[in-house]
């Protein structure tokens, strides 16, 4: 008992400090060395042991080695200019109309977030959007709508695909489900997701929104592409790319296998390509990310070992007894409102530990852990530290000159996250007991 109660308070201290760190990054410490510093101080005093650090690392190898191919392959396509191509696009098929544009913007945001990952969004359709908004003589209070619906839709459009998010293959690959069996059963909670962001995200910022712009100002599309041939190819090997995914259930592999194997083929020709320094692409990707969610989930596995896993698991079970709807909603919301406390990585790594204690019935089981990934994927955007995604968002905004205060985030995080996200649930209630 006394070793418990010690359990329980170190746990909580050392999360607590930690999250002090990320926050308030005293003498300029990175995210990445805080959470390292929150792992190593649990190791240090017996919060987590060696086997702990083996069983976080079975957990997230996969998402981890997945996670860094995708932003590689981004990086490279960004170098060749295939976002920005895709921007301009977008911004010329709009037709001058700012309304029409605002869409095509989330629609834009959607596409990336679901192929690339909502960090690969939050990193390279950011600036792109920015610069555009620039080209176009927007005022900062123009640009706002464009740049809050652009982080705001990286999150809540990575649902549909295993490798759409982090916390998407972290939960799967524990609950052995496939890339295709994980898709058919989250494209409609994705559509609803897109759905309502759009239609919530313009009525919150419809009086803001420019009724037109000059199409003139921008460049052609064609000038943005710095690669024509590695450009062309892009397309056949993101295809190939898009079906291996599918294939790794069948063949039963991890999705990291094929994303990994398609980065170092992007690798490989872009020895040749003009555009891109293959070294400076390895340097500029967002290691800082991966040892921050590898420390994240080895200070969250200390409050694991704490309790917590035993009490979200006896919650669970508890409103599995009110039948599917109830336990979707409640899942999903139990997600959100601990991700945007303590991160959604770490949290949906604890809330699956949760639900596999939880001894759910087979027609229970489905909905917890779905509704634990939408959670999980809506709910950080109630708070600025709630996703990676987001602290990258705005630290690329603040090097633009564009300060977002935490007051204003959260305001707008509320407002539209909370209506969003039921939405999205109730979806998934009727894709998985309806359709």
């Amino acid at each position: 008992m006394h070793f418990q109660g010690y359990l329980i308070v170190s746990s909580i201290t050392i999360f607590l400090f930690t999250l002090f760190l990320i926050v308030k990054k005293p003498y300029n410490i990175g995210i990445g060395y805080s959470a390292v510093i929150g792992a190593v101080l649990a190791f240090i005093f017996n919060v987590i042991a060696v086997k702990d650090i083996i069983k976080v690392f079975d957990i997230v190898w996969d998402a981890t080695f997945t996670f860094v191919a995708i932003i590689i392959i981004s990086i490279i396509l960004d170098e060749i200019g295939f976002f920005e191509w895709a921007a301009l696009h977008m911004a010329r098929f709009a037709g001058g109309s700012g309304k029409k544009m605002f869409v095509y913007v989330i629609i834009l945001g959607a596409l990336v977030a679901a192929f690339f990952a909502n960090d690969g969004a939050a990193l390279i359709i950011t600036p792109i959007v920015y610069e555009k908004m620039k080209a176009l003589k927007f005022n900062r209070k123009n640009m706002l709508p464009f740049i809050m619906a652009g982080g705001f839709i990286a999150d809540a459009a990575s649902i549909p695909f295993k490798i759409s998010n982090l916390v998407n293959i972290v939960s799967a690959d524990y609950f052995n489900i496939g890339f295709f069996t994980y898709f058919m059963d989250m494209y409609l909670p994705d559509l609803f997701s897109i759905a309502a962001s759009m239609l919530i995200l313009y009525l919150f910022f419809r009086k803001d929104i420019p009724k037109s712009y000059d199409v003139k100002l921008l460049k052609n599309p064609k000038d943005a592409i710095k690669d024509i041939r590695l450009f062309k190819l892009s397309f056949l090997i993101l295809a190939l790319l898009l079906g291996g995914y599918f294939l790794s259930e069948f063949l039963r592999l991890p999705v990291s296998i094929f994303a990994a194997a398609f980065a170092a083929i992007f690798i490989f020709l872009s020895l040749r390509s003009p555009a891109v320094n293959v070294k400076a692409v390895f340097k500029n990707a967002p290691w800082n990310i991966v040892v921050f969610s590898l420390g994240m989930y080895l200070v969250v596995f200390g409050l694991k070992n704490a309790g917590l896993t035993y009490l979200l698991g006896k919650s669970i079970a508890y409103f599995a007894g009110f039948g599917g709807l109830i336990l979707t909603i409640y899942t999903g919301y139990l997600a959100a409102f601990i991700s945007s406390i303590m991160n959604n990585m770490p949290t949906v790594m604890i809330n699956s530990l949760a639900i596999h204690s939880a001894g759910l019935k087979p027609t229970m089981f489905k909905p917890a852990v779905y509704a634990n990934v939408i959670g999980s994927d809506l709910g950080p955007k109630l708070t600025p530290i709630g996703s990676l995604a987001t602290l990258l968002w705005l630290n690329v905004l603040e090097k633009k000159g564009i300060k977002i205060s935490w007051g204003y985030y959260m305001k707008v995080g509320f407002i539209i996250t909370i209506p969003v996200l039921f939405i999205t649930l109730l979806s998934l209630y009727l894709r998985l007991f309806l359709f």
